[in-house]
């Protein structure tokens, strides 16, 4: 496992954000404008660098990595910051982006899981 962490808070405008097919991840501590488009989440010790072909799995919901942006692995140490957008496109158009591809948008709830393997 390279990383795993607690999902802590949902932001009001989240579920807007994974209607349009991406959603911002972000620390817990993250100001309150950040915050409200953000699922929030506990900053954990990251094994290695998330890279293409790499699973992301959001709450019971499984993904394929098919793209990282290039300030993505640093954003996400640093702030437990990034995008992901749930396209599955080969290539980013954010340099703090994540390209998913999978079956459908996540069901998030407080509680659930953000891991990488």
């Amino acid at each position: 496992m390279k990383y795993k962490s607690t999902i802590t808070g949902l932001g009001e405008m989240v579920t807007d954000s994974l209607k349009s097919g991406f959603v911002i991840i972000f620390n817990d501590n993250a100001p309150k404008e950040i915050a409200e488009i953000s699922i929030l989440h506990t900053i954990e010790k990251f094994d290695s660098e998330i890279e293409v072909g790499d699973l992301f799995i959001i709450g019971n919901k499984k993904y394929k990595v098919t793209a990282v942006g290039d300030e993505a692995n640093k954003t996400f140490k640093q702030l437990g910051h990034c995008t992901l957008k749930f396209s599955g496109n080969p290539d980013v158009k954010l340099p703090g982006q994540i390209e998913l591809r999978g079956e459908c948008m996540p069901d998030v709830k407080i509680g659930d899981f953000i891991e990488i393997l």
